[in-house]
């Protein structure tokens, strides 16, 4: 006798998300109809996310100031958030004629163990070489090498704002993801880790742009994996940010999410997928600037979803009239920055 009862949870999980159809699933043929589509569909995305965080007075303290690989690079600690502080770096080319400024693009890390360290270009040990070396990691340093400023700060739960590295912690949450726990925490107030972390990357944007050799009105972000989801949100969430790169970011929820269990607390809001997919959130993007790297033999975001998430936006961003505005970096690689079309990229849309 055989039987299709389901004792999985899982399996329930996926099941649901394979038949669901997004409330706002963009289904438009033109400019008028994404225009709309946007007009309703992003004040409800931003719903989800729940309450942004209260801000607070930078209170900048430099921290060091250092020469690397002909680049001048500052650590600073800041103030984002009512009991909570940052180390913000910022990289720059070493000779910058007087009163020139330079346009500046915001580097969030993925998950690791070093956070903003690598991105940034710090290799000062085999462990962070071998991951710079692996993913392509330190575009944080070669971007700057290009001619523009970086900066960048842990997303919490990272480096070193990962609490697994402080002297309290307790080995009773030993393999516990600090992703979906400040997660937990985040929602019992009444917020989001991504309400948090958008509102961290805007203060560490507030700041960079203070600095004199900034040119506040070209700025870009570029994020890889779930840097590439906090790249997403940063661009949809801060007009300021005029073009951004997604690297290895895309597939369907109900693939990565629901079937691989490849996202966390940082990257999910409640009830958001009941109201888009992630093409639909990449494409609320339209019409700014758009790179997106995938990697053929990505094993964390397969390449045959990554390829379905982008037609769709290509069919949102043609609709919104922005067809040029969108750009593909598909390399044969793994999991990392493919880095082919980076500079022209932002040179382009940043200058």
């Amino acid at each position: 006798m055989t039987s299709d009862k389901n004792l999985s949870p899982k399996e329930m999980f996926y099941r649901l998300a394979l038949e669901h159809r997004p409330l706002f699933r963009f289904e438009g043929e033109n400019k008028e109809d994404f225009e709309k589509w946007k007009a309703v569909v992003l004040p409800e995305v931003i719903k989800t996310l729940g309450d942004f965080p209260e801000r607070v007075p930078l209170n900048p303290e430099l921290m060091a100031e250092w020469e690397h690989d002909g680049l001048i690079k500052q650590r600073w600690m800041i103030d984002v958030g009512r009991h909570i502080s940052a180390a913000f770096l910022i990289n720059k080319p070493k000779k910058i004629p007087k009163g020139k400024k330079l346009p500046a693009i915001l580097c969030w890390h993925g998950h690791g163990k070093f956070g903003k360290e690598p991105v940034m270009g710090n290799d000062s040990s085999e462990e962070m070489r071998n991951e710079i070396v692996r993913m392509n990691y330190n575009y944080g340093h070669k971007m700057a090498k290009e001619g523009f400023v970086t900066f960048a700060i842990d997303w919490i739960g990272a480096g070193e704002r990962n609490d697994s590295n402080k002297p309290h912690f307790s080995a009773v949450n030993a393999g516990r993801d600090w992703c979906n726990l400040y997660y937990l925490n985040a929602t019992m107030l009444g917020m989001t880790s991504l309400s948090i972390n958008i509102t961290h990357g805007m203060m560490a944007t507030d700041f960079a742009c203070s600095f004199d050799y900034v040119d506040k009105d070209r700025l870009g972000v570029m994020g890889l994996s779930g840097g590439g989801a906090m790249t997403l949100w940063s661009a949809l969430c801060d007009d300021r940010i005029k073009a951004a790169e997604i690297i290895c970011y895309s597939d369907l929820w109900a693939i990565f999410g629901f079937r691989d269990f490849n996202y966390c607390g940082m990257q999910v809001a409640p009830g958001l997928f009941k109201l888009v997919d992630l093409p639909d959130l990449q494409g609320l993007l339209a019409p700014k600037p758009l790179l997106i790297d995938v990697g053929v033999y990505d094993t964390c975001f397969n390449v045959d979803g990554a390829m379905k998430c982008f037609e769709q936006v290509k069919r949102i961003y043609s609709a919104a009239g922005a067809f040029d505005k969108l750009e593909l970096d598909l390399f044969p690689g793994e999991h990392a920055w493919g880095a082919n079309k980076s500079v022209e990229f932002f040179r382009k849309c940043l200058q």
